[in-house]
């Protein structure tokens, strides 16, 4: 990989590490409402998978989604807005933080369900095959997703069709307080997976240049027509299931443990040590996110809320849809 391509990879991190800072900072003084779940230590998952994928591909997500649609390209200023409440937000404000969306970019989702999205993306790689278009769906999940009937089904579909679909585990070893070896027999997702007849492999989820090689080799098989491919990216969050999670499930120690292979200062030595970052640049590259986040912010809470006429717009009745 590039020299550009790497500190790409390492500023997108920074600005997805930053912004779930930010949002902490926010929820803990009522700004941002209702449920909010951190990808904060898996930045790298973000950063690898979505540089793999062109414009045109699509993007299936979970409901801790900020990281992927930051990577993917949605404006700060909408996804803030979004967790505001306003008008503004990539889904005028009506979904808040786990129901990220945008058409425009083909980002499907943010969806609240476990495993809830893997049979849309079954659905949009069907589209794109009999439509014989050369396009990929991605579909990011957790590893409770793996546990979930929609998986298997969707899978089996998947591999029966040949269809151009990357599924994506990011194995955080946690379904929100159940650790994985409690919920799964099998813990080697990839190896699971495989059974399926799905190319199957894993890869290091704290390495951001691993992670899109990882996903590299996975589009291009998938966009070749040699059907889908399942990658297995294992990493770990630091933070707590969710900002209501008291998170006393984990051992502390194994946080730190952790922690000690942070993707963002993983990313920054190896930069550090090819000459390719100094402490002048890591420093206008702070604070150039750092004024970023501060516009956007500053964008989101002058933006107006839906106005209570709109607010039927969109919803349709069991009664309206039989007139």
């Amino acid at each position: 990989m590039n020299e550009v391509d790497r500190r790409a990879l390492f500023a997108t991190m920074l600005r997805i590490r930053r912004f779930e800072e930010r949002c902490v900072e926010l929820y803990s003084a009522g700004t941002i409402r209702g449920f909010l779940h951190l990808c904060v230590g898996e930045e790298a998952v973000a950063a690898g998978t979505l540089a793999a994928l062109g414009p045109q591909d699509a993007v299936v997500s979970t409901y801790r989604e900020h990281g992927h649609a930051l990577a993917r390209g949605i404006p700060m200023p909408s996804l803030f807005a979004e967790m505001f409440g306003r008008e503004t937000g990539c889904s005028r404000g009506r979904g808040g933080s786990m129901h990220l969306f945008d058409a425009s970019r083909r980002f499907y989702g943010g969806n609240a369900i476990v495993a809830g999205g893997i049979p849309v993306a079954v659905g949009l790689a069907l589209a794109d095959r009999l439509q014989e278009r050369a396009r990929v769906t991605a579909c990011l999940f957790g590893d409770g997703a793996v546990a979930e009937g929609e998986f298997h089904e969707s899978i089996n579909l998947a591999a029966l069709w040949r269809l151009p679909l990357v599924f994506l585990c990011e194995n955080n070893r946690y379904a929100m307080g159940t650790a994985l070896a409690r919920s799964h027999a099998e813990t080697d997702l990839a190896l699971r997976a495989g059974s399926y007849g799905v190319r199957s492999w894993a890869a290091d989820g704290m390495d951001a240049v691993a992670v899109q090689e990882a996903t590299d080799l996975a589009v291009d098989t998938a966009r070749a027509g040699s059907g889908p491919c399942f990658v297995e990216l294992r990493t770990y969050r630091f933070r707590a299931h969710s900002m209501y999670d008291a998170d006393r499930y984990r051992d502390p120690a194994e946080v730190e443990a952790w922690r000690a292979r942070d993707p963002l200062e993983l990313a920054a030595r190896s930069l550090v040590a090819d000459g390719l970052l100094d402490g002048a640049g890591r420093k206008e590259l702070e604070e150039a996110v750092g004024r970023e986040i501060d516009d956007a912010v500053a964008a989101a809470d002058a933006a107006p809320l839906e106005p209570v006429d709109d607010l039927t717009r969109f919803v349709t009745t069991g009664t309206e849809a039989t007139e």
